[in-house]
């Protein structure tokens, strides 16, 4: 009997991951452990059928020293991170007076807005924003910031390093690998997993993202990138970071827009609800053994 071999898999994380305390392989080891873990109860299938690298591109977007002063930490004080705050509630059909305020209104504004309407707690909505914004605007400041053009290649140094089948990249980190791919079009993956992303997120994030989305029939249109032979994306349609959920309209080359309604509460956008969710293992379980 021949044995089976694992799947290749890279994953690469969304917001909220720098860990100042540990060292990238590290956290690379302990999140691809995670992630596999996750997979497989999703999957109901051995963890050993799942080879899976972690792309850690956050410390990338913290290069220098926590700063000790200079403003509230608890406030967006960047005006860019504002700017995209203000675009993200004006895509969340929040009221003009909500998402105009957010370029100077207090933060609190803005959570108790979103928290409110999604039934959420306030306080975390709050950290939530606040963690979501900053490591935006650190990524989409500049198409050739430093920032940007090493995070896309840490992502695309992984690829290419563990030749997967499959790229899972999650919330932000869709973001990266996006650019990352279509900036590398040698590097080849068979299925691209995109979940809980702002990839068509207006100004914030579609209107900034490299290479510009192109003029179209109706309107204009990103692209699959070139060495990707399937693209599916999946998201919960009550996660805010997924906005719109389905990017087979602003994309062309998307395969199938999955929906999942993958938990309540601040679940909704957890990379770990999306790992184990039913479509990510209906999605993969072709893949898992073969």
């Amino acid at each position: 009997m021949t044995a089976t071999s694992p799947v290749r898999v890279v994953g690469v994380h969304g917001v909220g991951h720098y860990n100042r305390r540990q060292t990238p392989d590290e956290v690379r080891t302990a999140q691809a452990q995670d992630w596999t873990k996750h997979l497989a109860v999703g999957l109901t299938a051995d963890p050993a059928l799942i080879d899976l690298d972690f792309a850690y591109y956050a410390p990338l977007l913290h290069p220098g020293p926590v700063s000790q002063g200079g403003g509230d930490p608890e406030e967006l004080a960047d005006p860019l991170e504002r700017e995209l705050m203000a675009a993200w509630l004006a895509a969340l059909d929040a009221p003009q007076a909500v998402s105009q305020g957010a370029l100077t209104l207090p933060l609190r504004y803005a959570a108790s807005w979103v928290a409110e309407r999604l039934s959420l707690d306030g306080r975390l909505t709050k950290l939530f924003i606040r963690v979501f914004f900053r490591e935006m605007a650190a990524y989409v400041r500049a198409d050739d910031a430093v920032e940007r053009l090493a995070a896309r290649e840490e992502v695309a140094r992984r690829i290419a390093r563990h030749r997967p089948r499959i790229v899972i990249a999650h919330s932000l980190g869709s973001v990266v690998t996006y650019e990352a791919l279509h900036a590398h079009p040698e590097l080849r993956v068979e299925l691209l997993v995109t979940a809980g992303s702002p990839l068509a997120l207006p100004r914030a994030v579609f209107d900034r993202l490299s290479p510009r989305p192109e003029n179209g029939p109706r309107h204009r249109l990103g692209t699959r990138p070139p060495g990707v032979e399937r693209w599916v994306n999946i998201a919960d349609p009550g996660d805010p970071v997924a906005i719109p959920p389905r990017l087979a309209t602003f994309f062309q080359g998307v395969a199938l827009d999955l929906t999942d309604t993958i938990h309540a509460g601040f679940g909704f956008h957890h990379a770990k609800n999306y790992l184990a969710c039913a479509a990510m293992s209906a999605l993969l379980g072709p893949y898992v053994g073969r």
